[in-house]
């Protein structure tokens, strides 16, 4: 994992999108990580084909059911993930896993918003409490003195959507849950930078960009390859001072 230099990085959502886009890109490099863990809701369905293709062609890439929505399935796989690593760390948690729903302002109900924070917000809440274990384990055993990606460091992926700034200057009657939930996160990434840096672990929040996905349609600006290695990129130069931040996939401070 040339920059990044961590020996094990895991991603959810990762069958496809901007999930699976992350995953290519960190077996491509010239120096990958030891481990990558690719997680993914339901692995046995088609819709996981192209993750599964890749598992049988790279020995490092291991393929973890884990579903954001359930707590039995978030333990089970950190169960798993910890297996793999035999008594190492794990360097780097991208909470990727999300929804996106295009409900209206008058038209959302209950149910909209509850799932929109059940998956976009609980879910890497609860995922980040399961690996923090194995987490601090990999902070513990870095010789490193600061924060980075390749100590302990988990990253989630948000969204300019929910930039309560950048509200006022957008259409917002619509995607209601997803808006309001990614807002959360941002405020839960400030919780965990606060709550786990005496723990060497860093906590941060990027967003990817408008990307061609099933999710940002295919008017997005980025492809998944893009914005994949310029996430990585970004990822790589994190410090100290990144701690908390909100950057964008170029690196720039996005306005909360």
């Amino acid at each position: 994992m040339a920059g990044l230099g961590g020996r094990s990085v895991l991603v959810t959502g990762a069958n496809r999108g901007i999930g699976l886009g992350l995953v290519r890109q960190l077996l491509s490099e010239p120096d990958p990580p030891q481990w990558v863990f690719a997680c993914s809701r339901e692995p046995d369905v088609e819709r996981a084909q192209e993750l599964r293709n890749l598992v049988s062609k790279y020995p490092n890439l291991v393929m973890v059911k884990l579903d954001a929505t359930s707590s039995t399935s978030i333990k089970d796989a950190a169960a798993c993930v910890e297996n793999h690593l035999k008594g190492s760390g794990l360097n780097l948690l991208i909470n990727n896993a999300g929804i996106f729903n295009k409900v209206a302002l008058d038209t959302v109900n209950e149910e909209d918003m509850i799932n929109g924070y059940k998956t976009n917000v609980i879910g890497p809440l609860l995922v980040s409490q399961a690996f923090l274990p194995l987490l601090r384990r990999a902070a513990q055993e870095s010789s490193e003195k600061g924060l980075s990606c390749s100590r302990a460091a988990i990253i989630n992926i948000s969204s300019d959507m929910g930039s309560i700034e950048l509200a006022s200057l957008a259409h917002i009657s619509v995607a209601i849950p997803y808006r309001c939930s990614k807002a959360a996160l941002n405020m839960l990434t400030q919780c965990q930078s606060v709550g786990y840096k005496e723990d060497g672990i860093l906590c941060m929040i990027i967003h990817p960009g408008w990307v061609k996905t099933n999710m940002g349609g295919q008017e997005g600006a980025l492809t998944i390859a893009e914005s994949a290695q310029e996430i990585l990129g970004v990822l790589s130069k994190l410090s100290d001072e990144h701690n908390g931040a909100f950057l964008n996939w170029k690196g720039s401070k996005m306005p909360w």
